[in-house]
């Protein structure tokens, strides 16, 4: 799903890459759009019959989910109007990744021909603000690193303003994830990993706002992708792997 993500990102950004990234493989030619495409077919291809031999069921949610990429692609058909609203812009294009995680848990629970979990909603609603927490830290660069043409929060806000955000969005992800967290009884070593987390996020946007020179800001990019592996690590593998380690005899 990220796969095709990424590839509906090439083409709606073909025009603008071409024009201000010409350093990028698909402008390059090193990669071409029809070769993408044939990917992004193949790859839905065996997603779609993945779908029908797990369950069915999952069909529907699948076809939502590459309606919603579609029209992300075509950038709801206001590109114009939706660029100008960078916040707008922002969360529409963010609800991708809720959409996603809540089908892989449909694997599970849809699969296995059983209700949702009531405790679901956290789980997708730190999904959401990780993602918003993801796009800001990739598109937050120091002053000297700017690009023209380029549109990044740091661009739009200002790098003080568009680093508060992304901590804001972290401190949302760490929420909504405890909450997700003590409903399978894991709160307790949730918030002490993601709350050691948050302190380095601090210091790091602490350290980059202080002395914003360029390619510092790089690790906020790079933090936003530990934070990341760590969280679903911690809300899913890692607490599965314990309870089967407390069940064995």
């Amino acid at each position: 799903m990220f796969l095709q993500l990424r590839i509906a990102d090439e083409f709606k950004d073909w025009e603008e890459d071409s024009r201000y990234r010409p350093y990028r493989p698909v402008p390059r030619g090193l990669v071409t759009l029809r070769e993408l495409a044939v990917v992004g077919v193949a790859g839905a291809a065996v997603q779609f019959g993945l779908a029908l031999w797990l369950a069915p069921g999952l069909v529907p949610l699948l076809l939502a989910i590459w309606s919603y990429l579609a029209l992300m692609t075509r950038e709801f058909f206001v590109r114009e109007w939706i660029r100008e609203r960078p916040v707008t812009y922002l969360w529409t294009h963010m609800l991708i990744v809720p959409l996603a995680d809540y089908y892989a848990t449909a694997c599970d629970w849809r699969g296995a021909r059983v209700a949702m979990p009531a405790g679901l909603f956290w789980f997708v609603a730190a999904s959401f603000f990780n993602g918003i927490a993801l796009e800001l830290g990739r598109k937050i660069r120091a002053p000297g690193d700017e690009e023209e043409g380029v549109r990044t929060y740091s661009h739009l806000w200002g790098h003080r303003n568009a680093t508060l955000v992304w901590l804001a969005a972290l401190l949302a992800t760490g929420t909504t994830a405890g909450f997700a967290a003590a409903r399978i009884g894991n709160l307790r070593p949730e918030a002490a990993v993601l709350g050691v987390l948050l302190g380095m996020a601090v210091a790091l946007a602490w350290r980059f706002l202080a002395v914003p020179i360029p390619g510092r800001a790089r690790l906020l990019n790079h933090f936003s992708g530990l934070w990341t592996l760590v969280l679903y690590l911690s809300l899913g593998v890692v607490p599965l792997l314990w309870r089967l380690m407390e069940a064995r005899p």
